[in-house]
């Protein structure tokens, strides 16, 4: 194997996992777009020009695969919607109390309710940002954006959450996204 392909392997596989799971929320389908996304890099890595990261040249094919897995769905971008399942995140902790743990989870729970209440741009910039820790730059190239998008975006995505977890705590639901 060539050790381009090795190092890209071994330092970013269970990132690149980790985002498609987040996309998918299928521990076998994400396995599946992965070994997608590595056929992808074998096939293009010849042509990789180093004018951005690895990593988020590695996203970039990674989103790409995920869309078009949700493509080739009925009603792509309502399964994209449908795949997010935040009720089963896990709350993990040294040594929390249990009242800790379910207050814990009830507002990890609220916000990814309101999460799935987003755009599908919107929860890939707070997906990539704040649980897969990705710059703002690394973020615009790996979706192909401008930095000015990914900071509109995610101001938006970010108020958004705010209104919705204040209108679900205030008991209203809204069916709004910004």
């Amino acid at each position: 194997m060539d050790s381009f392909f090795e190092k890209l392997y071994d330092k970013y596989h269970q990132d690149v996992f980790q985002f498609l799971f987040y996309m998918v929320k299928n521990r076998e389908l994400a396995e599946d777009l992965v070994q997608e996304v590595y056929i992808r890099v074998l096939k293009a890595q010849y042509h990789f020009q180093g004018r951005s990261s690895e990593k988020t040249w590695l996203y970039s094919i990674a989103k790409n695969v995920a869309i078009d897995y949700f493509r080739k769905q009925k009603g792509w971008k309502e399964r994209i919607v449908d795949f997010f399942d935040w009720k089963k995140q896990l709350v993990i902790s040294d040594a929390p109390m249990p009242e800790e743990i379910a207050i814990q989870k009830e507002e990890i729970q609220l916000m990814f309710e309101c999460l799935q209440r987003c755009t599908t741009d919107q929860q890939m910039v707070i997906i990539m940002r704040f649980i897969q820790e990705l710059s703002i730059q690394e973020t615009a190239e790996a979706l192909g954006w401008t930095e000015s998008k990914v900071k509109t975006t995610q101001h938006r995505a970010l108020k958004a959450l705010k209104k919705h977890i204040m209108a679900m705590k205030g008991g209203s639901e809204t069916n709004e996204t910004t």
